[in-house]
């Protein structure tokens, strides 16, 4: 996600500035920027590109002040731009705000003020609340940002300054991350703690709904209702690169935990509690996608697996036909598609030069293109006739999990979405649209208990294969959990729709070798139970990603981690988890770079 920095206190804030986005570089961001305030008068600076190109515009001494805030933007509305780059200001250029979230109800909020007559510069969301402070104002900052953010829907974490308040800089925070810093030489803002540990080590965390106050000397917090919050400060023992990681020990163990957060931020504005989806900036029209005869998903590496669930889920839903193909392969044969095809590229970075290739030969053909993908501006999404994002926010990690669930996520949208344009509506639909609100929390009910896995890696780690076995819905994800393992362990690792098994793959089983079987309660749960009697019987050790609560399943295999009961068609977005523990435990007992595997890249450009 992006990155905030505020500072107010005694020193030079533009370097401090300056050090502090430095500290949050590894969170990627497409472009960056800072405003002082100085002599009663806001300077801005805001440059596309790395924070070099920022710095080196940045004249130390124009910017001389002791009261600023900073930014360095991932993009989620509007593409990479100066424009579109934080610090963004109100009509009279005397409010400065940066911002780090999604604004669900930013159109809606962007209309309304333009007809009152307000300017808007930028494509972004964050815009809006710069204008809605500007109207609120009425000589009391901290009240007036406390009125713009009741006005906006969505997740924010701000951090705001006004000429016409000079020494006082405001905070405030809704599902997404925001910190105090204390010093004895002033007091800081920031999205997450490594762009403070060069100066202070005590902070204090403001949580959902609290605004606070800050100036040279002290802060004041309140929730939005008014009441005063009194919150012990902490000391954080991280040292800088251990706190770009939260405390985790690699990236990808922290984007495995992001993935509630990312399930969450692809839903919001887009999933309501009576079952309602909608996605309005997909960018494709009812007509459209009405003449729309058949789909086909191209992809490539984890995204290929997503592109397999969407296939289930769209033609369940939908019943059109979805074609599934792996972009290396799709671009080099001769495919058969027209104005009536649909093309879902699935690129998590948006530049995967095989699925970019495929996309330009199907649209030298007629059909119409939809991307999938993480990356606000990329070029998937500039050759496209429509997109969906996901807002996992960056992901460092090369072996892809939160972007994963993400995309998962956004699939399942499309199908939902197609199914009422098509008038295929029903009880199913409606039911997987509210069960999908609950999923974050399931994640994290997982996340809770995950102790198994690490006796399972321990146990296993030195396997020099592995099956993975699934049907229906959870045979994308064995092949996943093969694919996760063999990236970053190293370990041979084969991945198999379980009623394949007697067509040849039950030969690899000999005695020991580690099975493992995704069996939710589903409906194929008798045929996946009964792979799991064929394995047993020929010396395979089975370990089950089952449903809690099914006993019966416990009683037949070596080890079993379960999983929240969940629609079927949603089962992925759970399972997956312990398939990426069970394989990022193992890895680190072999120890492997699990954040750099040997030989991949993160996003793969040339063919």
């Amino acid at each position: 996600m992006c990155g905030i920095i505020g500072f107010v206190g005694n020193q030079a804030s533009a370097p401090i500035i300056i050090k502090g986005l430095s500290r949050l570089e590894y969170r990627g961001y497409d472009s960056a920027g800072i405003a002082v305030l100085k002599n009663n008068g806001l300077k801005l600076i805001r440059r596309e590109g790395n924070l070099a190109k920022l710095q080196e515009s940045l004249n130390y001494d124009e910017f001389n002040a002791t009261l600023g805030i900073g930014h360095t933007r991932w993009a989620t509305h509007g593409a990479p731009s100066e424009a579109n780059a934080h610090p963004h200001l109100d009509c009279r250029g005397e409010i400065a705000i940066v911002h780090n979230g999604i604004i669900e109800n930013f159109h809606e909020l962007r209309t309304q003020l333009k007809k009152r007559g307000h300017t808007l510069r930028s494509e972004t969301d964050t815009e809006v609340i710069a204008h809605l402070i500007e109207e609120e104002y009425h000589g009391d900052l901290f009240a007036a940002t406390k009125a713009a953010v009741k006005l906006v829907e969505g997740s924010f974490a701000l951090a705001v300054i006004s000429s016409d308040s000079p020494g006082v800089l405001i905070g405030a925070r809704k599902d997404s991350p925001l910190i105090i810093g204390i010093s004895n030489f002033g007091f800081f803002l920031a999205s997450d703690i490594p762009a403070i540990l060069d100066y202070t080590n005590q902070i204090v965390l403001l949580e959902n709904g609290e605004i606070a106050e800050l100036s040279q000397k002290e802060y004041r917090i309140e929730d939005l209702d008014g009441n005063v919050v009194n919150r012990s400060s902490m000391t954080i023992n991280w040292d800088a690169a251990a706190a770009e990681k939260s405390g985790y020990e690699d990236f990808m163990l922290k984007e495995i935990h992001e993935q509630p957060m990312a399930v969450r931020e692809t839903l919001r504005g887009r999933v309501f509690g009576d079952g309602v989806v909608r996605l309005p900036d997909l960018g494709l029209t009812d007509d459209e996608l009405k003449k729309i005869k058949k789909i086909t998903v191209v992809a490539c590496g984890t995204s290929l697996h997503a592109g397999l669930l969407a296939k289930q889920v769209i033609e369940r839903w939908v019943r059109m036909s979805v074609e599934v193909d792996c972009s290396s392969e799709f671009r080099y044969r001769k495919p058969i598609v027209d104005k009536t095809s649909l093309i879902v590229a699935i690129s998590q970075s948006g530049e995967t030069a095989d699925t970019l290739a495929g996309v330009a030969i199907a649209k030298a053909q007629g059909a119409k293109i939809l991307a999938i993908t993480n990356v606000v501006g990329s070029t998937i999404t500039r050759e496209s006739d429509g997109c969906i994002y996901t807002y996992a926010g960056p992901e460092i990690g090369v072996a892809a999990t939160k972007t994963f669930i993400a995309q998962m996520t956004a699939l399942n949208l499309l199908g939902l979405v197609l199914a009422k344009i098509f008038d295929k509506t029903s009880e199913e639909i409606i039911a997987t649209a509210k069960e999908l609100l609950s999923i974050p929390k399931k994640i994290e009910t997982i996340l809770s208990k995950t102790d198994i896995l690490m006796d399972w890696a321990k146990t296993y780690h030195e396997a020099n294969d592995f099956l993975f076995l699934g049907r229906s819905a959870s045979y994308p994800m064995a092949m996943e959990g093969a694919l996760k393992l063999k990236e970053i362990s190293y370990i041979h690792a084969e991945g198999y729709p379980a009623g394949e098994m007697k067509h040849g793959p039950i030969a690899l089983i000999n005695p020991g070798l580690p099975i493992v079987v995704i069996a939710p309660k589903d409906s194929v749960y008798e045929k996946i139970v009964s792979n799991i009697y064929e394995a047993k019987a020929r010396g395979g050790t089975v370990l089950a990603i089952a449903t809690e609560g099914d006993q019966d399943i416990a009683s037949h295999v070596d080890g079993c981690f379960f999983i929240p009961q969940t629609l079927e068609t949603l089962t992925p977005l759970l399972s997956v988890i312990p398939l990426q523990l069970l394989a990022y435990n193992i890895a680190k007992l072999r120890g492997c770079n699990v954040d750099q595997p040997r030989n991949l890249a993160k996003s793969v450009t040339v063919e």
